[in-house]
């Protein structure tokens, strides 16, 4: 693994895209954009059978650059350096220091790839790529790109720190939602590595990263609370909001209109029982934690008191202790004489 490390000595646990994988993105979007300019350029030539020779060659120009070039520079900006081929082989184009490209990197590439790829057949991009330690392109040199594998086998990839238990569902309530993906790329990264930092390195790399989530949140970082734990008790708050979004999804597509009570829960609900209960058979009573419900206690039916604390209940058709046995109900028949 070629590690690459920041301008503030943070490492970087990128894997390097090889020449095979690359070859094969690179094929992809070869037949891609490929069909699709034999197929604009065949609308073009019918649509403007009636130019010159002049003004037929400057459409075909148009149609190179336009196609060949230009939309391969659309896409990897768009996309943030995922083009068809690279998402196919799990690649994706970043910056020296692991962020995502803008524009002005997707340029350079275009425009560097006419001459090394198309130009000569992806010839000297590929000695380019087997003579560089991290198999960049003559492009990606230039741009100061590089080109990572993002999926990476299972088991091997890093994960982040826990937080401190105090500091576990203290930031429920914080908006995540306009935090950008490079900025919580480079906090999984430096929490992930924290522990090969120098200590002032650490600590300044920390306190910059705290400040940026705390400008995209709104939310000052709380005083007295170290920038590191901050750090993960967020990525932690936000790897939980993932969890109950997925755990819910999967819940409502198993369960499709609800459990059998029909509430959507997928639990079965009975009718309200006594004092505002579910139904469920438990009954209500307070102990030295509070009101709760205490399972396997029956519930007592509704007009009918509950036994005295010792008194054991009574069995169906018995009268309890102190009362008096109740007169046989009427049933319309004389007993013989």
């Amino acid at each position: 693994m070629s590690e690459l490390v920041t301008g503030d000595a943070v490492v970087l646990g990128l894997r390097p895209a090889k020449l095979p994988s690359r070859a094969l993105a690179l094929s992809i979007d070869l037949v891609v954009v490929g069909t699709a300019f034999v197929l604009v350029s065949v609308g073009l030539a019918v649509a403007t059978s009636g130019l010159d020779a002049a003004a037929f060659a400057a459409v075909s120009v148009a149609t190179f650059l336009l196609v060949l070039v230009g939309a391969p520079i659309a896409v990897e900006t768009l996309s943030h350096g995922r083009s068809l081929g690279k998402l196919a082989c799990g690649l994706r184009v970043v910056r020296d220091d692991g962020g995502p490209i803008r524009f002005r990197h997707a340029l350079v590439r275009g425009a560097m790839g006419v001459v090394e790829i198309l130009m000569t057949l992806g010839v000297v991009a590929s000695v380019a790529s087997l003579v560089s330690a991290r198999g960049r392109r003559l492009g990606d040199v230039f741009a100061g790109t590089l080109v990572v594998r993002e999926r990476l086998p299972a088991g091997r990839s890093a994960s982040v720190p826990p937080p401190p238990p105090w500091l576990v569902g203290r930031f429920a309530g914080l908006d995540l939602s306009a935090v950008p993906d490079g900025l919580w790329l480079a906090v999984r990264q430096y929490l992930t590595r924290m522990h090969q930092l120098d200590a002032d390195v650490g600590r300044a790399m920390a306190g910059r990263l705290a400040g940026e989530l705390a400008g995209w949140t709104g939310v000052p970082a709380p005083v007295g609370v170290p920038a590191a734990a901050y750090l993960a008790a967020v990525v932690n708050e936000r790897q939980a909001r993932d969890a109950q979004r997925m755990f819910a999804a999967s819940r409502s597509s198993s369960d499709g209109s609800g459990g059998p009570g029909g509430t959507g829960t997928g639990w079965p609900m009975g009718p309200p029982g006594p004092a505002g209960g579910s139904g469920s058979g438990v009954s209500v009573s307070k102990g030295p934690w509070g009101s709760g419900a205490v399972p396997g206690a029956p519930a007592a039916a509704p007009g009918v008191p509950a036994a005295a604390p010792g008194v054991p209940a009574a069995a169906p058709g018995v009268p309890a202790a102190g009362e008096d046995p109740a007169p046989p109900a009427a049933t319309g028949f004389a007993p013989p004489a």
